[in-house]
């Protein structure tokens, strides 16, 4: 059955393989014109590979184990109620946003941790109400030796800035400034003294710096290679696009500050934050994303260098995409990912280190690793969503870019175009050539619904083995065109090669054979041909006296006759026979013709066991019914015999003749004289004896022929007899070879023995009597040899 099928497809794929080629290079020009319009059609395919991606990514790419490289410290919500409940904090560090000395106070104890640097995931670009804690803030960055970076934000509104020399000489630092009572004061006390010029001391002491010095700290040097920066921009509710600039920090920090990053959100039209452009430009400036400034400082990189496909920071080299962006590699939720210490508990160890006494944190969490403040309550707005869930703290972007940047070096990068182009033709083609080769309903529904589904099956897995994005739905959109195109012509070409092969064969051919034949495209010749195939031949038991019980009631045998028909001939249909005729009681079928069947004589096999199974269970409803019992006798065997259409002008009909016909019919009649239900030939018995149980029963002559064959019973198919039926076929095949060598009393005795435990078996009784027989008148000239007079 499976060669058949395979024989069927190549036959369609031999006649119809342009065809099929066609509708994979229309279904992938679709596809590829509706990605180009995608936004004008409302976006949904854009939308469908968004939602494969994040299955995709959070399937096939989450990882368990915490970053070795990055520590976050949370403005948690016990943070923010705990520093408002302690009076001594609340006087001195104030309420959300703090007064900057409590970042100092943070700064100090981070580097007495030894952490590597410190990232500020927020931006100061507004004084405080207090400027002298702004100058304290300063001068802790400038004491400490832990490099410290600081967001940047952009805005429409803010003023663009000058281009920024790299290669003029520093700027000299702001003077160091004394600062009053930088820690928590004292009840009644002031950080500064209420006197006159104090407002003169204070802006005398405050930096100023130059818009050059602004654009110097701010921008960082970008070699590119090849393509063109990302511009700074602001989107309007009415979508029209704004030039943006970074709006400048305070200008006590300019100077104090390691470096400065964007912080800007990276989000999809979605609101989901799944990749990062590194770098932008304003026009006359390139400004770094703040994970780049980062690891540009702490990899020793004088500039970011980007090239086609290629970032790289110093010595390290990562893979982007041709547009100069990449996925971001969360690898999970942020509280998987990254070891995170609240504030309040950094805090608290400050003033601990500063009574000495133990800090109360966790040993060496901060030694050596980067460590990135940022939001995690609710109440700082600063909630964003990934493709691992849709309500993360923003600070994830930032601790997931650093750590890939610091770490493996893997970004999600998408497959060159030509690549995924290749997947689109290819799913298109697959998806045409299967459906236009089976034909099969089942499969025409299913592999269009299946195929978005399907296909992150085959993209997710190469995701997680090499970080690379194959296109998931439009590939799949190529595939459901070309499903569609293959659909239609199975449903209007293929009709109409049906009604065709219906109207040419209808007339002498049996018509669910005909419908096999058209699933099949495989047509007989009419003229006729020589072909191996397998006969069957059945008939009723003594249909005569059957029959006489109906003489007065011919309307009921009819019935009763027209039921063993169908029941015999659905059971030889389901194996594959082609119904030859009907002769009264008996049937005739082929196997292995017009359709070519290589197991031609195990179908038949089965189809006779069927058969004999059915009549079974017919004989219980006729019993049920108390009508006379009845069984039918079958011959089969196997030989090459010419088919094709007999008859005349008037009436003709597909059959076959021919000596093997012949010895079919003739072993069916020999079942009476064994005593047995299904009788095979020799040839029969060679094609299928590895799938058959079957007892070689006697060679014998059939009538007209001088030539002796071996017969069979054919019992059941393999492994399908019970002991005692073993046993019983085991002492026959003894007794059969003594029988042979004219040694009839000791066959007898051996039948003899074993007929008392099986009285019912039918050659057992008929070799029995045979050899009982000759015993006592041995036959002249004998040969072993049994002959059929019918």
């Amino acid at each position: 059955m499976a060669g058949e099928r395979w024989k069927t497809v190549r036959s369609r794929w031999r006649d119809h393989w342009r065809l099929m080629l066609g509708v994979a290079v229309l279904a992938t020009t679709l596809a590829a014109a509706w990605q180009r319009f995608d936004a004008q059609l409302g976006g949904l395919l854009e939308e469908a590979e968004r939602s494969a991606y994040d299955a995709a990514v959070t399937r096939f790419t989450e990882r368990r184990e915490a970053s070795t490289q990055v520590v976050l410290v949370t403005i948690d919500q016990p943070s923010l109620e705990r520093i408002r409940a302690n009076p001594q904090y609340a006087l001195n560090f104030g309420s959300w946003p703090y007064s900057r000395n409590l970042w100092a106070r943070v700064v100090e104890q981070l580097e007495a941790e030894g952490a590597r640097a410190i990232v500020f995931d927020a931006v100061m670009d507004e004084r405080g109400s207090d400027e002298s804690m702004d100058l304290a803030f300063a001068q802790v960055l400038r004491d400490t030796s832990t490099p410290f970076f600081l967001g940047v934000s952009t805005h429409a509104d803010a003023a663009p800035l000058p281009q920024a020399d790299f290669q003029a000489a520093s700027p000299p630092q702001a003077p160091q400034v004394p600062v009053v009572a930088v820690d928590a004061p004292a009840a009644g006390e002031e950080t500064f003294p209420e006197e006159a010029g104090a407002e003169t001391f204070l802006e005398a002491t405050l930096p100023s710096v130059t818009p050059a010095q602004v654009a110097r700290a701010v921008a960082f040097p970008v070699r590119v290679t090849g393509r063109a920066l990302p511009t700074l921009h602001y989107e309007t509710s009415s979508g029209e696009r704004l030039p943006s600039h970074p709006v400048p920090p305070i200008p006590v920090l300019v100077d104090a500050v390691d470096g400065f990053g964007l912080v800007d959100p990276e989000a999809d039209a979605d609101g989901f934050m799944r990749r990062t452009r590194f770098v932008y430009s304003d026009g006359p400036n390139a400004f770094a994303t703040l994970p780049v400034r980062v690891a540009a400082s702490l990899l020793g990189a004088s500039a970011v260098e980007l090239s086609e496909r290629t970032l790289r920071l110093g010595s390290r080299t990562y893979a982007v995409d041709a547009d100069g962006g990449a996925g971001i590699d969360f690898g999970g939720q942020l509280h998987d990912r990254f070891t995170s210490v609240s504030l309040i508990t950094v805090l608290d160890a400050w003033v601990h280190r500063r009574q000495g006494q133990p800090t109360g944190l966790p040993p060496d969490v901060f030694r050596g690793k980067v460590v990135i403040i940022g939001g995690n309550a609710v109440g700082l707005n600063d909630v964003k969503a990934t493709s691992f869930s849709a309500h993360e703290p923003g600070v994830v972007k930032q601790a997931a870019v650093l750590d890939t940047l610091l770490g493996d070096g893997r970004f999600i990068t998408r497959a060159p175009l030509p690549v995924s182009l290749a997947l689109v033709f290819g799913v298109a083609l697959v998806s045409a050539v299967l459906l236009m080769t089976t034909r099969w309903t089942p499969l025409e529904i299913a592999w269009p619904l299946g195929l978005y589904v399907g296909m992150s099956w085959v993209t997710g897995p190469l995701l997680g083995m090499t970080n690379t994005y194959v296109l998931t739905a439009l590939p799949a959109l190529a595939g459901v065109l070309a499903s569609v195109s293959a659909v239609a012509f199975n449903h209007l070409v293929a009709n109409k090669e049906a009604a065709f092969i219906r109207q040419a064969f209808s007339r002498f051919m049996e018509p669910k054979l005909v419908e096999q034949m058209i699933a099949q495209r495989e047509l007989p010749r009419l003229d006729g041909e020589n072909v191996e195939i397998t006969a069957f031949f059945s008939d009723i038991r003594g249909f005569s006296t059957f029959s006489e019980r109906f003489k007065d009631d011919p309307r009921n045998l009819v019935r009763l006759l027209n039921t063993y028909l169908t029941r015999v001939s659905a059971a030889l249909l389901k194996e594959g026979g082609c119904l030859d005729k009907y002769i009264g009681d008996a049937v005739v079928c082929l196997f292995g013709a017009p359709m070519r069947q290589a197991d031609h004589a195990l179908r038949a096999c089965k189809g006779a066991l069927a058969a004999k199974a059915a009549v079974d269970r017919l004989r219980e409803e006729f019993r049920a019914q108390g009508l006379p019992d009845m069984y039918t006798r079958i011959g089969l065997n196997s030989a090459v015999n010419f088919v094709g259409n007999f008859g005349s002008e008037q009436l003709f009909s597909y059959t076959a003749i021919g000596d093997g016909m012949n010895l079919a019919a003739r072993l069916e009649g020999a079942n009476k004289a064994y005593g047995t239900v299904i009788m095979i030939g020799p040839r029969t018995y060679e094609l299928a004896r590895e799938y058959i149980e079957a007892r070689e029963l006697d060679r014998v002559r059939v009538a007209g022929k001088t030539e002796a064959v071996t017969v069979y019973e054919l019992l059941a198919l393999k492994g399908g007899v019970d002991a005692r039926t073993r046993e019983t076929v085991a002492r026959y095949h003894e007794a059969l070879a003594l029988y042979r060598e004219a040694r009839f009393d000791e066959a007898a005795a051996v039948l003899e023995a074993r007929y008392a435990e099986d009285p019912d078996d039918g050659p057992t009784q008929a070799l029995l009597a045979r050899c009982q027989r000759y015993a006592k008148a041995p036959p002249p000239d004998f040969d072993g040899v049994a002959n059929l007079d019918k």
